[in-house]
């Protein structure tokens, strides 16, 4: 690719385009504003477009970019975007394979040839979603965790035909917002983060399968114990300062008890087959009444803020300039 086909670098003055103004799409754009992108946010749903500016201002205040959230527009359809001078699509649409599909054939035909397409599908590989067309070498994934504004993490993810200069611009763009992008190199099914996610869920459910331990203790253990540490050294420098040698050791005594099953664990598969689906059924392992749910997402809001600000030194800047 030449350097003009590329992403620019960093996103100020930029134009993104987000499809899809749930949960997960407003949060983007919150992450794209702040910034310094001009953001149009497309969704049919008239509600969710209504909602969508309150959200964003509310998501700026706290960093002191609320006069950003003029930067933000909503519309109802792909054929009311300014396509001319979009630079990214991001879609967040739900995760539905033929539905991505057919959206990204539409982006093929109404996005500049130089328009970088990403999807947030955090289950389809990029390469599954843009099967068959012509323009994969920029296209990829881009993946956020919820909340999308708050945690830092994004995964940028590539596809067998992706561009890496592209992905190397998309990286340094996703910097420009403030987030902290990792290079995933290989489109294999749960990318980087929710590969280590679900490898450390696997064991826990498992040992709330065997009565080793409650899920309240299960999560305490984590939170309160090696989990703390994370906010300072990920796994990886964590076993560099506790020694290589005890970690080989412990491993070698270790590993081969762990779970390695292939199928999820009996205790989740009950609560899904008894309808006990977490906070937005009432019940998961915990129960949640409607004030109990309203006052765990304000604890842990509030818990998100106050570690991104004891991160803020190790965090991308964000240009105040303009």
């Amino acid at each position: 690719m030449t350097p003009s086909t590329l992403l620019p670098d960093h996103p100020r003055h930029t134009h993104a385009v987000v499809i899809g103004a749930g949960t997960m799409g407003a949060d983007v754009a919150i992450v794209l504003a702040r910034g310094g992108c001009r953001v149009t946010v497309t969704d049919p749903d008239a509600s969710k477009r209504t909602l969508l500016m309150a959200h964003v201002r509310a998501g700026l205040a706290p960093l002191g970019l609320e006069t950003r959230t003029d930067r933000v527009q909503a519309v109802a359809s792909l054929q009311d975007v300014p396509w001319h001078d979009a630079a990214l699509v991001i879609e967040c649409i739900p995760e539905k394979l033929a539905a991505k599909q057919a959206l990204f054939a539409q982006l093929v035909e109404l996005a500049p040839r130089t328009t970088v397409l990403t999807s947030n599908s955090s289950s389809f590989p990029i390469s599954a979603i843009g099967q068959g067309l012509a323009t994969q070498e920029r296209m990829l994934g881009l993946h956020f965790f919820m909340p999308a504004h708050l945690v830092p993490l994004v995964e940028v993810v590539l596809g067998p035909q992706t561009d890496a200069a592209q992905a190397e611009r998309l990286c340094s763009y996703m910097r420009g917002c403030g987030s902290v992008p990792v290079l995933v190199r290989k489109d294999k099914p749960g990318f980087l983060a929710n590969r280590l996610q679900h490898a450390l869920a696997r064991e826990a459910f498992a040992m709330i399968d065997e009565g080793i331990a409650s899920a309240e203790d299960v999560d305490a253990a984590v939170r309160f114990g090696f989990g703390f540490r994370y906010l300072a050294a990920g796994p990886v420098l964590q076993r560099d300062h506790a020694g290589l040698d005890v970690h080989c050791a412990a491993a070698a005594t270790i590993y081969p008890s762990l779970s390695n099953t292939a199928t999820p664990a009996s205790v989740l598969q009950a609560h899904v087959s008894a309808g006990k689906l977490g906070m937005k059924a009432g019940a998961g392992f915990y129960d949640w009444p409607a004030d109990r749910r309203l006052a765990e997402r304000e604890r842990y809001d509030r818990l998100l803020q106050q570690g991104l600000g004891l991160m803020a030194d190790e965090l991308p800047p964000l240009d105040r300039s303009f």
